[in-house]
């Protein structure tokens, strides 16, 4: 199996609940933990964008991340067809 064709398998509905649920319940700790903190009003505001930012973040930065590994294996497509059209070439004039 390729590297190309192990990229390509689906995820499962089990997966994908789990990140979901996983997810939730960080942010719900989080937001708990936060809550009841002993700390100032600002302390505990500052410390929510903190977390909103955090995971804003970290979705900007996976996206980044993904829609540059998709942009390569694009690159690399063109230039395997680029190098499959050229070895034809030079294989059809060795032929003549």
């Amino acid at each position: 199996m390729s590297t190309e064709e192990n990229l390509n398998l689906p995820q499962s509905n089990a997966w994908n609940m789990f990140t979901i649920i996983s997810f939730i319940v960080a942010a719900a700790m989080m937001a708990g933990g936060i809550y009841f903190l002993e700390a100032s009003f600002a302390a505990k505001g500052f410390y929510s964008m903190s977390a909103l930012m955090l995971v804003h973040t970290t979705v900007s930065i996976t996206k980044t991340l993904r829609d540059r590994e998709e942009s390569q294996r694009l690159h690399n497509r063109i230039e395997d067809a680029k190098t499959e059209k050229l070895l034809k070439e030079v294989g059809e004039n060795i032929a003549a």
